[in-house]
């Protein structure tokens, strides 16, 4: 996988996290620390963004597609973006699967007439279950581990809606799954710009 496509997804990656932090950053927070989660994770947003436009530029600027070093790249058996080992059989299974889960669970909980708060949950759970259903498929167990992550958030969000910590299930599963999100994707993307870095200073 070169650069540009790693920073793509990574760039993804954090739009949804920001949009997580930003949309359940709420009671019981008080509001300066609710403001503060909101800006950081937009920055946090922006700052993936902006590695994303340097490497387009150095991708323009190089003629070709940056390709990551090895030590910072996926095996070799790992699906390219792409092409259908990537976004083949494999992904649209679970992608259907996804919007199913997310569609009728969300159905469930109101007809059991669950509290909203539960709907984040749920959402958290689902989606890191598609990351982690989706390290076999691209051969790329890195995104496993946010995936577990985000599904033990959202399962501890679904435990809490039957509890007193009931207000506290937006933040549990909501903001900390969108913190995992960006601080995974800002990390990751700042690895593969340095490391690309390192290769263009070698090859000059």
């Amino acid at each position: 996988m070169d650069a540009m496509q790693r920073m793509t997804g990574l760039l993804v990656g954090a739009v949804f996290g920001a949009v997580f932090v930003v949309i359940n950053a709420q009671s019981p927070l008080n509001t300066l620390t609710a403001d503060f989660l909101r800006v950081t994770a937009c920055l946090a947003a922006a700052s993936v963004l902006a590695m994303w436009f340097l490497a387009v530029r150095r991708e323009r600027s190089a003629g070709k597609p940056a390709a990551i070093p090895t030590e910072t790249a996926q095996p070799a058996t790992t699906a390219q973006p792409g092409t259908p080992g990537m976004y083949g059989r494999g992904y649209l299974i679970i992608l259907v699967a996804e919007v199913i889960l997310l569609y009728g669970g969300l159905q469930v909980l109101a007809a059991w007439e669950r509290p909203e708060q539960a709907n984040v949950a749920w959402i958290a759970l689902v989606v890191g279950v598609h990351f982690i259903a989706l390290a076999p498929v691209w051969k790329d167990w890195m995104i496993a581990v946010p995936g577990t992550v985000l599904s033990l958030l959202g399962v501890a969000g679904l435990v809490m809606v039957s509890t007193g910590a009931l207000d506290w299930v937006p933040f549990v599963s909501g903001v900390l799954s969108g913190v995992v999100l960006l601080a995974g994707c800002v990390t990751f993307g700042w690895r593969v710009m340095t490391a690309t870095r390192a290769q263009a200073a070698q090859t000059a």
